[in-house]
């Protein structure tokens, strides 16, 4: 795809921008505090970019335009669900995680269950983060490859390169200075977005009318089964266009992953006082959903515009006609980045494309900064205390933090025509899985539960995720796995009070 100059020019401003932002908080860290929580001097606003620059990541911009050109509506419960999922964590979780007296979640669990229960629990939350990492890999390699002629192991190198800069020097600092910077330019990027599709598409009623005259009663509709007008509207309007059992789960497995997700507990831990932590995961609450709204729109508009190159083929075996005026893409994750450079002012279609790619470098980044800090604060500082000490950590964090972005390029490179949305649900549900019922356990049913149970349930739940995705349910594997948590635990509190009923009477 061709940029002109001005595209360049802002493109390049913007990520300038944010990476003078990464250099100079990288200024306030001068120990391993510092880097992984802050040193607990962060404001609202400073919690909010911290979580939304995690949050609002490839999948929820990139990803939600990707999903919404296929399923409409139905897209937006990955920003919904992470929207809800900060409104709990302010009202319900950030007082206690902060009066826990521990600095990662599965610290909450090893005081409650023991120190093999942190372990395995470690290694099971770190891969369903990894998951989310290789996510945000494969939007920013989606996205060079659409605004430069690079392969995709070039531009998913030159994606964990940006991506390790903008964090290794400014830990928390960076991904929540790096995140306000980022949230301000996403709102306008969205906001303008918006305003363009109803301007180019007459309002919401236009975008459907463009839908219906494209698709139904139409070879192209019939690809995905849409053989009418009703089926066009049912599909792009409905949020349960994928199944109620399907969508509901995805929004469950964002709340979840929100509330047993590392990087959004340091966020939480950042905070200078009680009051600062609860505003910003409010904040987050308030303005993470109206993003996706604009990605939809987005996401539909492009849908009456453009043709798959699949879609081309499938057309052209079935000896049909490929509908004249639309924009070939190789492929649907190439929705956002294609509408910005054909629709929008170039200079400010620059900046959009220097914002998304930064969106997606500071989701991965903060993901990768919160995956490290659980493997080494619960896993390699057990293994050497030497470790303990600040420059020592902070130095086997950051490296810890490339190894981690250098492994995602491997699996984004094998998998580079996924669904990054599907990686973004399986991440959430994987956490959820792993860490939330023991976790609530550890909070608030001390000594009622005995660790064998907690240990079950934190391997058994993940598992069960993992083999529900592999058997085509007819519902979200989430439920399973949450399923078999609950009534592991549930036994478990059973099983303590029985154990604590016999001592009592002895």
């Amino acid at each position: 795809m061709h940029l002109s100059p001005l595209h360049v020019v802002g493109m390049l401003a913007t990520i300038a921008l944010i990476i003078g932002i990464g250099v100079y908080s990288g200024r306030k860290v001068k120990s391993a505090a510092d880097f992984s929580s802050g040193g607990g001097k962060a404001g609202p606003w400073i919690v909010c970019g911290a979580i939304m620059g995690t949050l609002v990541s490839g999948q929820a911009t990139i990803g939600t335009a990707q999903l919404a050109f296929s399923f409409g509506m139905s897209a937006w419960w990955f920003t919904l669900g992470s929207g809800i999922g900060c409104l709990i964590l302010a009202l319900g979780f950030a007082k206690p995680y902060r009066h826990s007296g521990c600095s990662t979640l599965l610290q909450i669990v090893s005081k409650e269950y023991g120190t093999k229960a942190e372990t395995l629990g470690s290694i099971l939350n770190a891969v369903g983060i990894f998951i989310s990492v290789v996510a945000q890999v494969l939007a920013a390699t989606a996205l060079l490859i659409t605004i430069f002629p690079l392969n995709h192991l070039t531009a998913a190198l030159i994606s964990i390169l940006l991506m390790a800069f903008y964090v290794i020097f400014g830990g928390v600092w960076g991904a929540g200075m790096g995140g306000v910077a980022k949230l301000i330019l996403l709102y306008v990027s969205s906001i303008v977005g918006g305003i363009l599709v109803y301007g180019l598409a007459n309002g919401f009623s236009g975008v459907m009318e463009t839908l219906e005259a494209l698709l139904a009663s139409s070879p192209l509709g019939q690809l995905s089964d849409l053989t009418s007008a009703e089926s066009v509207h049912q599909r792009f309007t409905s949020l349960v266009a994928r199944g109620p059992s399907k969508d509901i789960g995805s929004g469950l497995s964002l709340v979840l992953g929100v509330l047993s997700t590392q990087t959004y507990a340091q966020a939480i831990w950042s905070g200078k006082s009680d009051g600062a932590a609860r505003k910003g995961a409010l904040l987050s609450a308030l303005l993470i959903p109206p993003i996706g709204i604009a990605c939809i729109l987005i996401g539909l508009y492009m849908r009456g515009q453009c043709i798959t190159a699949e879609e081309v083929a499938a057309l052209q075996t079935m000896g049909q006609a490929v509908p004249d005026g639309l924009i070939q893409i190789d492929t649907t994750s190439q929705v956002f980045p294609v509408f910005v450079t054909k629709f929008m002012p170039k200079l400010f279609g620059g900046v959009v494309l220097g914002t998304l790619f930064i969106t997606v470098v500071g989701g991965g980044s903060g993901l990768a900064l919160g995956m490290a800090s659980i493997l080494v604060t619960d896993i390699f500082v057990r293994k050497d205390p030497h470790m303990k000490e600040s420059k020592t950590n902070l130095l086997v964090t950051r490296g810890t933090i490339m190894v981690i972005l250098v492994a995602a390029v491997i699996v984004a490179v094998l998998v580079p025509g996924a669904m990054i949305n599907d990686f973004g649900f399986l991440s959430m549900g994987l956490r959820g899985a792993v860490v939330f019922l023991p976790m609530c356990g550890g909070l608030w049913l001390k000594g009622k539960i005995p660790g064998r149970f907690a240990l079950a349930s934190i391997v058994a739940g993940p598992i069960a995720v993992l083999a529900g995705s592999f058997m085509n349910l007819p519902f979200d594997s989430l439920f399973l796995g949450m399923a078999v948590c609950l009534v592991i635990m549930a036994a478990g509190l059973a099983a303590g009070k029985h154990q604590n009923e016999t001592l009592s009477t002895h």
